[in-house]
């Protein structure tokens, strides 16, 4: 997930992207998983901010002992009962945790309090930094919708591609920016129902009209959409569409892009692999690696609305490699114990996927095609479109907007860990299964990252980062600190609950919603 990302990372990454996909595991026999944490009833022993805004003491973060989402259950600890919290190196996270204060300090009166307290610290020493977050923060162990409290943790990174800035073989697959020609509507805006509608288009916006049937829809200016055709439950609520003739329809597909080229999108390199291409629209991020040594770096732009649904790699017996769960808007990743030889595989962000058999022709605008164009044989129909990013040492933007930290930088659900928190991750190092327990900073997002208990760790560039990040699938917990005196999502705690959702109270789908992120409806 880089920015939401997402595939992934919209691919899933940086805008949030519908996920019906059925997962398959990453292939790596993990360690055994940590024991789980009973979470204290006891909240932090520091003494909790009054609010300054917002609802009653019993939805406000630090008074607040257990309050609920549709998706997730938070329950107050205190620091002490968080396993590792003692020995990690909080000066580590510190970078990483005043990025965000760059975007959270817009975000209301309590963050800005807060982030103003952050910058004025001039002891950077560990035991300072601890105490700072325990003063400022309550933490609250996340559980999902059946008050689990383990989920799993894998990990990504930022891939590396060799590429041409025109098209020269084997420098053939193009790496397409935004298309000028997308548009996008509000699925809030929408009627209810699968019927069709009439609607305008203002600059890249749909807009519905009301009152019209569908005797007027051939009038100048006005287009039809069909609803049965919108994908209304991303979670930024954005529906990406494109205009044929006097119709609105959702956006190309892959194979649509890649068999009829985007003479709408500017091509911003083309590269040799487009397995490779299609790896580096599910991490999100990437960098394009020059004949002349010259590095140009991308990062997310948009996606094509499409659901996210990688071909899985199978095992022996022809079965996808572990069994993934979905459960309402939740993936589950089941960790699994494949010793991922298999050489036909691509291993990225916690599952496996099938290698095609052979890239077939792809289209490049502004060429004539010398055969059939078939595609580049991957059939998930979600595209991921970049930009160029700023270079440098510092590490691609996610989601949030800001560098992410290698070693410090999540990527989470939105709806159940809201950009920009601090986030306390206990689970395993891959390949050694010992224990790694650090504060990381939720920055990012993507397609399969999904449900309550669900983070995916950025490893940074290079080898290393690529190796760990294809090994990493562990169980793990999460604990999120929340901002005392800051508002928060509170529900009955005596909800009935049923596997995969809650009867009772109406429960909010987000902790704390925000524009682009997560919506309530």
């Amino acid at each position: 997930m880089t920015t939401p990302s997402p595939l992934i990372r919209p691919v899933l990454h940086r805008s949030a992207m519908l996920l019906l996909a059925t997962l398959a595991g990453c292939a790596y026999s993990p360690a055994p998983a940590p024991a789980p944490v009973v979470a204290s009833a006891e909240p932090a022993a520091a003494a909790p901010r009054p609010p300054s805004s917002g609802p009653g003491a019993a939805s406000v973060a630090g008074a607040a002992r257990t309050f609920s989402t549709q998706l997730a259950t938070y329950t107050a600890v205190g620091f002490e009962s968080v396993p590792g919290w003692g020995r990690d190196d909080f000066a580590e996270s510190w970078p990483a945790f005043l990025g965000s204060c760059k975007v959270l300090t817009g975000r209301g009166a309590e963050w800005k309090a807060v982030c103003d307290r952050a910058r004025a610290v001039n002891d950077k020493s560990n035991p300072a930094i601890r105490g700072f977050f325990e003063s400022e923060f309550a933490a609250y162990q996340i559980r999902d919708d059946d008050r689990r409290p383990d989920g799993v943790v894998t990990g990504y990174f930022e891939p590396e591609i060799n590429g041409n800035r025109s098209y020269a073989p084997p420098y053939i697959y193009p790496v397409y920016g935004q298309p000028e020609d997308m548009l996008f509507v509000d699925a809030r805006k929408l009627p209810p129902g699968s019927g069709t509608v009439a609607v305008r288009v203002q600059g890249r916006d749909v807009i519905v009209q009301t009152g019209l049937s569908t005797r007027d829809m051939g009038a100048p200016g006005l287009y039809a959409l069909d609803l049965s055709a919108v994908t209304r439950d991303t979670l930024d609520r954005k529906v990406r569409l494109r205009i044929d003739g006097k119709q609105v329809l959702p956006y190309y597909t892959r194979e649509e892009i890649e068999t009829r080229g985007a003479p709408n999108a500017r091509v911003l390199a083309f590269v040799n692999s487009a397995t490779a291409l299609y790896e580096m629209q599910i991490q999100g991020s990437g960098r394009i690696r020059l004949p002349n040594g010259e590095v140009i770096r991308v990062a997310y732009a948009e996606q094509n609305g499409q659901p996210f649904r990688p071909t899985l790699a199978q095992n022996a017996a022809g079965k996808p490699r572990s069994a993934v769960r979905t459960r309402g808007g939740a993936i589950e990743l089941e960790v699994d114990d494949d010793d991922g030889d298999d050489l036909t595989a691509v291993k990225t962000r916690g599952f496996t996927l099938a290698r095609p058999a052979a890239s077939g022709a792809v289209m490049v605008p502004g060429r004539q095609a010398s055969g059939a164009v078939t595609g580049s044989g991957i059939k998930d129909p979600s595209y991921v479109f970049f930009k160029e990013a700023a270079g440098g040492a510092g590490g691609p933007v996610g989601a949030f907007g800001v560098p992410l930290s290698a070693g410090r930088s999540i990527a989470v659900d939105p709806r159940s860990t809201p950009l920009g928190f601090p986030v306390f991750v206990s689970t395993r190092a891959p390949g050694t299964g010992a224990p790694m327990q650090r504060l990381t900073i939720a920055q990012d997002t993507g397609g399969a990252i999904r449900g309550a208990v669900r983070a995916d760790y950025f490893f940074g560039n290079g080898t290393q980062a690529a190796t760990n990040a294809r090994r990493m699938k562990e169980r793990g917990q999460l604990w999120i600190l929340l901002p005392r005196g800051l508002a928060v999502a509170a529900a009955s705690t005596s909800s009935i609950r049923t596997r995969g959702g809650a009867v009772g109270p109406n429960l909010p789908q987000c902790l704390v919603p925000v524009e682009g992120q997560c919506v309530d409806d």
